[in-house]
């Protein structure tokens, strides 16, 4: 099962995701009921469609009931989809995942899909609608009908997905399970209500259960906000009035309740003026709630004002005009970094990344606790709360302040520079030091390829090129591409190949290839071509043992 394309951070109960949050007893409630009806009932429909604008808490209810049946043990696989995420922020290694999970729930699934492996041993390097019908179809099909009763899969926040392309594929793989085996197989599926996920759903999936929570009555879910509140907020017991005031500021978004909870609560200048004794905690809530006066009534304006606030707040009145600017500079190519990253980096590695001392990030953005997610250990990745700020960051007509507007192209370009500087100066010949050239990728510890390629690394060496490729750039022979391709190209697929992303880094040569061939730089497309030949004949041998890449090069 090794050679299944897998993430491990996809599955709801991952385990950097232990903090992120269930429902609270005694909200959602009805939503809760209604999905609960539809998992355990005689509904003949196999999937559920829970949609929702961006901060309505789908993805709170998606674990809620992914916890819920993974202690009855009907769970049985689950896939969280997120942008940043890494692996889970595309569907590449969606059927390997669902597949590696579904094994190590069900016995009989296990054997079936072992003996389609064995059948077809390339089918992971196939497309993913043949992977699915190999690998989960059939398998599924075969098994006995009392193997698990109603199993659940839950696949979550599917917009934040890549592509438009992808998001179609996976619910046109998801439709495929339909009447494939003769149980009532479950599939609760959330996403945003965008146009190619409604499309999709009236192409291949008409009349299959949908719940819309903006269709929620408002009493109900201000009353869901109002518990919320009052949970988060004990530790300063706010008054009826105030709590009243924060539900209506929400406007049915449980991201700005929570948000404004952390804003309140972890805030340092909250606790300062307590402990100083300057002001009341009513009324310090009350001065706070006087800077959320907007004109604009939308869910999404409430949401908007709240980020500004948080951004402005970290502003302290003791800045120096330079200080200011400095800060506002700091914050804009941290946050833009953040929210275009492929995968999150912790605090030291986006550093390095960024060629920014770590105390200088570490001071900056301390007072954004409320939008960005600090880990407890330095080593953890930092990540942003919700995804409706990475939205928020990129958006003109949202972000109304020029000081914190992230111009997405010219962050990619950043990133792509850096990991192309950080990959000259880092790589070299035997990175890992094994001192042997016919030493396999299998007989080196995965700890010590990390000890040699530590994260910022490992990520420059996966995504350069695909900032590139967002960046909008175009290629010129003799730039620092094409130097950095001349100088450090075997030591590139060499630590590719020790992180045992060969794969991904052929699919990157053929997107260098592409940016290349619409670029005035023949002498870089021809040389890129050859790369690409290189790669593909060498495959086998460079996977295998990664410093084969040296004697292979001289013999092509």
């Amino acid at each position: 099962l090794d050679s299944l394309p897998y993430a491990p951070n996809a599955a709801f109960n991952a385990l950097e995701k232990g903090d992120d949050p269930l429902c609270i007893r005694g909200t959602r409630v009805d939503v809760l009921n209604d999905i609960r009806k539809w998992i355990d009932g005689e509904d003949k429909r196999h999937i559920f469609w829970l949609s929702g604008w961006a901060g309505t808490g789908k993805s709170t209810i998606a674990r809620t009931v992914a916890r819920k049946y993974y202690g009855k043990s009907r769970l049985v696989a689950s896939y969280f989809f997120s942008k940043g995420g890494g692996d889970t922020g595309n569907a590449t290694k969606f059927v390997g995942t669902i597949a590696r999970q579904l094994a190590g729930k069900l016995p009989e699934f296990e054997r079936l899909l072992r003996k389609a492996l064995s059948k077809d041993k390339d089918i992971v390097h196939r497309v993913l609608k043949d992977q699915w019908q190999e690998l989960i179809i059939t398998p599924l099909a075969q098994l006995p009908v009392d193997s698990l009763p109603s199993p659940l899969i839950v696949v979550d926040a599917l917009d934040e997905c890549d592509t438009e392309s992808s998001i179609r594929q996976v619910l046109q793989l998801l439709a495929d399970t339909r009447n494939q085996n003769r149980q009532l197989l479950r599939i609760l599926i959330t996403s945003r209500p965008e146009v190619p996920i409604r499309d999709e759903f009236s192409r291949f999936l008409p009349g299959e259960h949908q719940l819309i929570l903006q269709d929620i009555s408002k009493f109900i879910v201000d009353q869901d906000i109002s518990i919320f509140l009052k949970h988060n907020l004990a530790q300063i017991s706010p008054e009826d009035e105030i709590v009243a005031q924060l539900v209506r500021k929400a406007a049915g978004l449980f991201i700005w309740a929570a948000t404004a909870c952390r804003f309140i609560c972890e805030g340092l200048w909250f606790w300062t003026a307590i402990f100083c004794g300057f002001v009341r905690e009513g009324l310090i809530v009350k001065q706070w709630l006087q800077t959320l006066v907007m004109s604009n009534t939308t869910p999404e304006d409430h949401l908007d004002a709240i980020y500004l606030t948080v951004l402005n707040s970290s502003l302290h009145s003791r800045f120096s005009p330079q200080d200011i600017t400095d800060f506002h500079g700091t914050v804009r190519d941290v946050l833009g970094s953040m929210v275009t990253l492929f995968s999150f980096l912790s605090v030291k590695s986006l550093s390095i990344l960024l060629l920014k001392p770590e105390k200088d990030l570490t001071w900056t953005m301390k007072d954004l606790h409320a939008i960005l997610d600090f880990p407890k250990d330095n080593a953890s990745a930092l990540r942003l709360h919700h995804p409706s700020f990475r939205d928020f960051l990129l958006n003109r007509e949202r972000c109304r302040d020029s000081y914190f507007l992230v111009d997405e192209k010219q962050a990619h370009q950043m990133l792509a520079n850096n990991c192309i500087r950080l990959l000259s100066t880092y790589l070299k010949q035997d990175v890992c030091k094994v001192n042997s050239p016919g030493m396999l990728t299998a007989g080196v510890e995965r700890n010590q390829v990390d000890q040699c390629l530590p994260p910022e690394v490992q990520y420059a060496c996966h995504y350069w090129i695909q900032h590139l490729q967002k960046s909008g750039a175009q290629l010129r022979d003799n730039d620092k591409v094409h130097r950095f391709l001349q100088e450090h190209l075997l030591n590139w697929l060499e630590a590719l190949s020790w992180m045992r992303k060969v794969s991904e880094g052929i699919n990157a040569i053929n997107s260098l290839q592409s940016i290349a061939l619409t670029s005035d730089c023949p002498r870089l497309y021809a040389f890129i071509y050859d790369i690409k030949r290189f790669a593909l004949y060498h495959r086998s041998a460079i996977e295998q043992a990664p410093l084969q890449i040296y004697y292979c090069a001289l013999v092509f």
